[in-house]
């Protein structure tokens, strides 16, 4: 299964967040799917990239639809 977290970034005192993709079993530092935004806590900005999240969401949705394990679908990234 696939699940967006933050993903911390920066230097000390100074931390910036990515928004990824990420499977759920990997810790936060683990290696992300995909990088589909960040936060910024600091400046109070967010950004994110809304058609890679659609096209997670699809991905998502096709695989139920098929009955396909989701682990088999994002093996290829």
């Amino acid at each position: 299964m696939v699940k967006l977290r933050l993903k911390r970034c920066g230097r000390k005192q100074r931390a910036i967040y990515r928004i990824v993709a990420i499977d759920v079993r990997s810790r936060r530092e683990g290696r992300d799917l995909r990088k589909v935004g960040f936060y910024d806590p600091i400046k109070n900005q967010t950004y994110l990239n809304v058609p890679a999240i659609f096209y997670f969401l699809e991905l998502f949705s096709i695989s139920l639809k098929k009955a396909l394990n989701p682990q088999e679908l994002f093996r290829i990234f």
